[in-house]
This record gives structure tokens, sequence and C-alpha cells, in this order.
């Protein structure tokens, strides 16, 4: 058997190996990939079942914490000091940190790629070109970046929105007799929207067996709002107080009347952009009336006419 023959012959035993891996009853899962979705940090998308299978997970679990490094040095560079998890936490993202990694990491390439070939195709000069090969990477993976926090000041706005609903809610059913984390499990198993997926990751946390404080200031902490830790306050005082419904009512109209507040903000502010336009509308035709009779007396003055 030549040499040639045993390469052929590893090869072929590599990819049996590799496609008899992605079959399920043959590799077996592990207790951490069994115990990953009821973990503190596990998806809502992620069901019991769910693990990861094939060859790239081994690869992803060596390159995941050379990629999420490099990554927090990058953000740090860009300013953002949050883990990445958090954000993504934040966020809703469905993702983990090395597959949000290794999204900027295949940006970056198609952003060297287009910049190589940009600078091949247009031939400018050396600057230009460096700037091209090393700006867009950096400008794909900081996009990427911008995405997230976008997708974080939105899932906070329809939060800020959603709480004073809940926290009035949450009022009544302890009024009505209710406890604490039963009112908790009531909300999140009827309840629809952002809030009502952090109420469910609060739960989670609870069945756990951390205590309903400890789940709450998770939240509170996850959340990044004034008004959720201000309510959580008032939730940890469940345990001290017996007449926590009152509390929480009055807290509801606070977070109402804030609610308020920003809702009158946010239309004076666009109230006040409406004018620009009026503005430049009125502005514009009056300087070029305004610049007839000008130009016509300085000509008079100048004697040209």
């Amino acid at each position: 058997m030549t040499l040639l023959d045993l390469g052929c012959l590893a090869f072929f035993a590599l990819g049996l190996t590799l496609c008899l891996s992605e079959i399920p009853w043959i590799r077996q899962h592990s207790l951490a990939d069994r115990l990953r979705p009821y973990t503190r940090h596990a998806r809502l998308g992620i069901s019991p079942g769910t693990v990861q299978l094939g060859h790239l997970s081994s690869l992803r679990q060596v390159i995941g914490p050379v990629l999420a490094d490099l990554g927090s040095k990058g953000s740090r560079l860009l300013g953002i000091d949050t883990p990445i998890e958090l954000r993504l936490e934040r966020a809703g993202s469905p993702q983990d940190a090395v597959s949000f990694r290794l999204q900027q990491v295949i940006a970056a390439v198609l952003g060297i790629t287009a910049g190589s070939v940009l600078a091949l195709w247009i031939s400018p000069p050396t600057a230009i070109s460096i700037l091209l090969i090393v700006g867009l990477p950096i400008l794909a993976a900081a996009l990427l970046e911008q995405k997230l926090s976008s997708k974080i000041l939105q899932r906070q706005r329809k939060l800020q929105a959603e709480l004073p609903v809940i926290v009035e809610q949450l009022g009544m059913l302890l009024c009505a007799g209710y406890s604490l984390t039963s009112g908790l499990s009531r909300l999140a198993d009827r309840g629809s929207g952002v809030a009502a997926e952090d109420l469910t990751a609060v739960m989670r946390r609870i069945r756990q067996g951390v205590s309903d404080t400890t789940a709450l200031a998770e939240w509170a902490e996850r959340a990044d709002l004034d008004s959720i830790r201000g309510f959580v306050a008032v939730l940890a005082l469940h345990g001290e107080t017996g007449d926590l419904g009152s509390l929480i009512s009055a807290e509801a109209r606070s977070v109402r009347a804030e609610a308020h507040r920003e809702l009158i903000e946010s239309i004076e502010r666009r109230a006040q952009l409406v004018w620009i336009p009026v503005t430049v509308a009125t502005l514009v035709p009056g300087l070029i009336f305004l610049a007839v009779p000008f130009y016509s007396a300085m000509a008079q003055v100048a004697g040209t006419t």
C-alpha cells in the first residue's frame, strides 16, 4: 500500500467519523449539555432537549474563550465595558457570547475581503488602500455592536412602557390575597411582551432555589432601568411589611406618573421638531426677498447703476 493510498484512507476515515458524529443516537449528550437549559443564563428559546451537536461544538469550545477575550478587549476600545453576556440578555437575544463573536469574526473577514477587492479594483493610493483593508473589518464589527446596542435600547423602551401595567396588576393580585411568588408566576404565565419574558426568567431562577429577593435583584441588574430598581426595592419589603399591596399601588401611581411625564416630554420634543422645516421654509424666501433690495441699494451706492 503506497503513501497515497494511506492518505486517502485516512481522509475517508476522518470524513466517515465526522458524518457519524452528526447522528444523534451515536453521539452521547454530556451532563453539561443536558443541564444547560436550566441554568441562569439559559435563553427562553432553548428547550431542554436542545443541545449542541456535531463536531463544530468542540471547535466552538476551543476558539470560544479566545474570541470572547479578543471581543471584550475590542469592546473596551469602543467604550463598552458591559460584558457581552449581560448585553445579550438585556437585548433578549437567543445568541450566546461565542455565537455573537463568531458573527463578528465572519463580518470582519467579509470586510477584509471587500476592502481587498476594492483596493485591487480601483487602485487608490497606499494610505486609502490600508484604510479600506483595515477600516472595513473594524466598521463591520462595530456595526454589529451598534445593532446590539439599538436592540437593548428598543427592549428597554418596551419594558418601560409595559411596567406600569405590570405593577398595577401585581398590586391588584396582592390585594386579592396572592403571595408575591404566586402573583409573579401568574403574570409570567398569562402575560405577553418583554416584561412577561423577564418575569418568566425570574420564576425560573426562583424554581432553581434562589430566593425571590435575589431573583428580582438579578432582574433589576439585567434590565438596567431606574424604574425597575425602584419597583424591585419595594418588592424586597414583602417580608418586612404586611401591607405590600398599598406600597405597590403607590409605586404603580409613581411609575404611571413617570411614564406620563416621559410621554409629554416626547410629544413636546416632536412638536418642536415640526417647527424646523417651517422655520427654514419661512426664512429662505425672506432672505431672498431681502437680498434683492440690498443688492440694488449696494449697487446704487457703488455707482454701478
